[in-house]
């Protein structure tokens, strides 16, 4: 839809993942089941750590707050997905779509921060065993979480500022399934070269400077590894670190597939793809990740069930 240049866009038309009617209720309801999972995964991750002590350590703080996080940024872009694939409501408002970039970018970007911090974690647990009470003490562990929170609303808020600076008056047809930063950079006749760059430097910082904090990290746990005695000790250490590797590899491994792809190759479909899987999939993977091969969640799970069994049948 062409737009009056002496006007400014109001509304935005999302085209979605699909113009195929016969796709839509199929997607929708592969949509909706990733969303339920999600959210019970994740909700149920997190109060799940709130009410058992034996997981009020660090590391299932971090967790509980990575359950919230994936919570939230699914849920900026997920619901909006299903009504649009459901009765075919695919106009959001200017107001709206900036609020909806602002929640995913400052949570996706928290995320980023979490997984970094639990590195860190790994690391105290695994190289300083004897001082890992001292070093990752609850003040220690409030300042990491409560900067990653801090960081995330931040980079949101420059985003968001630079992005809606700019003027759309030429189309308000986006071509996404959500109002994605790079989208909508697409979409405006302002000069869009500084925007660009402060794209390309918040983007790579951030996620850069939390890799460097992983990468570093697992180097140090991978050399004290190597330098145990005994094969059970490796088995110990790795296990401690299992679920966390396997997230941040999803997770980064996702980044990389959709940043560093060549120039040639890069288009709007793989966009597309690429974002229905960091935006909705890895949510719903992380609680599965950390409960599939988890002992003490496991546990604790088992616990809570016994629990309320246990008062349903005092009830009857």
């Amino acid at each position: 839809m062409l737009i009056d240049n002496r006007s400014e866009v109001t509304e935005f038309i999302l085209l979605g993942l699909t113009s195929a009617p016969e796709l839509q209720v199929p997607l929708f309801l592969v949509f909706i089941l990733i969303y339920l999972i999600n959210v019970v995964g994740n909700l149920g991750m997190a109060v799940l750590i709130l009410v058992d002590p034996r997981l009020h350590t660090p590391m299932y703080f971090f967790l509980s707050n990575l359950s919230l996080v994936d919570f939230c940024y699914s849920s900026a872009v997920t619901p909006k997905v299903m009504a649009g694939l459901l009765i075919g409501n695919k106009i959001i408002s200017y107001n709206a779509c900036a609020a909806q970039m602002f929640f995913f970018v400052a949570f996706a970007t928290v995320e980023n921060y979490l997984l970094a911090s639990m590195a860190y974690d790994r690391y105290a647990a695994v190289c300083r065993p004897l001082h890992y009470t001292t070093t990752m003490t609850t003040s220690v562990c409030a300042r990491l979480a409560i900067g990653s929170y801090v960081c995330g609303f931040l980079n949101a808020s420059f985003h968001v500022g630079d992005i809606f600076s700019l003027s759309f008056c030429m189309s308000n047809v986006l071509h996404h399934f959500f109002c994605d930063v790079p989208a909508l950079m697409g979409l405006s006749c302002s000069d869009k070269h500084i925007s660009e760059v402060v794209l390309v430097f918040l983007s790579s910082f951030n996620a850069l400077l939390a890799l460097m904090v992983v990468l570093i990290s697992y180097l140090f746990i991978f050399i004290t590894i190597l330098k145990m005695p005994s094969a059970q000790g490796h088995q110990k250490a790795l296990s401690t670190c299992a679920s966390h590797l396997t997230t941040v590899s999803i997770f980064y491994g996702t980044i990389i597939f959709m940043y560093l792809q060549p120039s040639s190759s890069h288009s709007m479909d793989t966009d597309k793809v690429a974002s229905v899987f960091y935006a909705m999939v890895i949510p719903m993977l992380n609680p599965v990740v950390y409960s599939l091969g988890n002992k003490e969640v496991k546990s604790a799970f088992k616990k809570v069930v016994e629990k309320a069994n246990f008062s349903i049948g005092l009830g009857f």
